[in-house]
């Protein structure tokens, strides 16, 4: 959809019968302007404290002076996620079928937790979210109708997602550990002592999602090294090593999440060495295994990721989240998350008050997703994950994934053949590439890719973000916003080689 659309379709969703194009022109010069925008705001701290009047005013004031507001006031503090030269984290996507998905869902605002509060509401998320589990090849058991009644519900965030999935991993481990038989004070000791023992465990790429939310849940946290060597992916043998260390600390590992798509270099853990690992903690007691795929699980759209990385073989494990608001299109907040078995969502996140009572619901009739989530009320975040499937197809969005896929080849290639600058440590992976400037030694390639960093940011025209491997300091370069094109990407190659070749000369005089 181009804004040429979009300012008719929105236009249609408004008031055919009033002239509404200046309510959308900022929304359309927004994305036209991008481009002559630095990436990231330039502002002091608090500066807009100083901007603003120390209360809200007695007298309601016009939509105009509203309106000239974002201009002067708040676009010079936003920095710009949509911006061709935003190279930064991943992406955190929109496009006009997505913002028209927005609009609808604030007019028909509602605290959806129950079916019965809007029917829609509840039964266009599940049709949707199986649509996505179709179009990402997920196993069938993650479908709403699926063998094992699992399915998916949209959340905040990938990491609401985690602590959703470690709850109900709780839960479950603690019914299926400690004796049915148990009341009372004996009871609630024995859950003590349990969950005394209990143990999350994610590998030192992980996301820091997991251990919070095992903080939040007050169970013990270990971290799994990985290693260099293995592409800083989980394998078998280290998972065995650590589940080993486990027993002999006496400790019981319940949770694991592995990971496709890493932050910190876009890896993807062995799948089918997890589920090795993992063989005789099957049944009660069992590892739960979340995968978190919340940037790079927008690729499996396309067939080829799919193979690649054995989504096949996730049947064997207990949840999965991707956000479509990182690279599938779609605003924050678009989290979604699939369960094998929704009993384990529901078992560990129902509490029942008289107000929520209907008889759809205890017939069992229905779905509730509050009984999927943490929160109690919801929006209506599936019609913007319905307009955009709807409006790209399969085949746009797996275009726009390959797209992205191969700008991030290219610039890899280009930073490879300037060996005498860069070195390449991972990647082209997913759109992500992580390099360093060459040097004699690690200490002078250290300073020198940080001198590069900061040079580079300092510009405004691109924004890339860091990570330390090893003790390596390192740039991460991505591709995967929507406006970025190849001329985008060479724009700010050049920009790189001009500052690194700066950076070396300094270094040689």
């Amino acid at each position: 959809m181009d804004s040429q659309t979009f300012r008719e379709a929105a236009i249609s969703s408004i008031d055919e019968s009033k002239p509404t194009l200046p309510l959308l022109r900022p929304f359309i010069n927004y994305f036209d302007t991008l481009p002559s925008r630095n990436v990231v705001s330039t502002v002091a701290p608090g500066y807009l404290r100083q901007l603003l009047p120390t209360s809200a005013p007695e007298e309601g004031e016009s939509w105009p002076t509203i309106q000239s507001d974002i201009e002067t006031k708040i676009l010079p503090g936003i920095t710009h996620w949509q911006h061709p030269g935003f190279h930064a984290f991943f992406p955190c996507a929109t496009s006009y079928p997505s913002i028209l998905g927005e609009l609808y869902s604030a007019a028909l605002s509602g605290a959806c937790f129950n079916w019965i509060c809007s029917p829609a509401v509840t039964e266009l998320e599940t049709i949707a979210l199986d649509w996505l589990a179709q179009l990402l090849g997920l196993p069938e058991c993650y479908l709403s109708a699926g063998p094992t009644r699992g399915g998916g519900v949209i959340q905040g965030s990938a990491s609401e997602a985690v602590l959703t999935a470690m709850v109900a991993a709780r839960e479950k481990y603690l019914r299926e550990t400690i004796p049915s038989e148990l009341e009372g004070d004996l009871r609630d000791d024995a859950v003590a002592m349990k969950r005394s023992k209990m143990v999350a465990l994610a590998t030192s790429m992980t996301h820091s999602s997991t251990k919070k939310a095992a903080i939040i849940l007050g169970v013990r946290f270990m971290v799994i090294p990985v290693r260099e060597e293995d592409g800083y992916a989980l394998t078998k043998d280290v998972l065995e090593q650590a589940l080993e260390d486990c027993k002999k600390r006496g400790l019981e590992p319940f949770f694991l999440t592995a990971t496709l798509g890493t932050t910190d270099t876009c890896a993807v853990d062995d799948f089918g060495g997890i589920r090795e690992a993992l063989k005789e903690w099957d049944g009660e007691g069992e590892v739960w295994v979340h995968v978190d795929a919340a940037y790079a699980g927008a690729a499996l759209v396309c067939e080829e990721v799919q193979r690649q990385v054995r989504i096949d073989l996730i049947s064997g494990f207990h949840s999965f989240d991707m956000n479509m608001h990182k690279w599938l299109l779609t605003n924050f907040d678009a989290s979604c998350l699939y369960v094998r078995d929704r009993e384990w969502f529901v078992r560990a996140l129902t509490v029942n008050q008289a107000v929520y009572e209907n008889k759809q619901s205890e017939g069992g009739l229905v779905t509730d997703y509050r009984e999927w989530q943490i929160p109690l009320g919801r929006r209506f975040r599936s019609l913007k994950v319905w307009f955009v499937l709807r409006s790209y197809g399969a085949k746009g969005l797996r275009e726009y994934i390959r797209r992205t896929i191969k700008m991030g080849e290219d610039f890899a290639v280009c930073v490879g053949a300037r060996a005498d600058l860069f070195e390449v440590l991972t990647g082209p992976s997913f759109a992500l590439t992580v390099f360093r400037v060459a040097g004699k030694n690690e200490e002078e390639r250290n300073e020198r890719t940080r001198r590069l960093y900061e040079g580079v940011n300092a510009t405004g025209k691109i924004w890339v973000t860091s990570t330390q491997l090893d003790g390596r300091f390192a740039i991460r370069f991505m591709t995967g916003v929507r406006t970025t094109e190849t001329k985008d990407v060479q724009a700010a190659f050049e920009t790189l080689v001009e500052i690194a070749e700066g950076v070396v000369g300094c270094g040689h005089s």
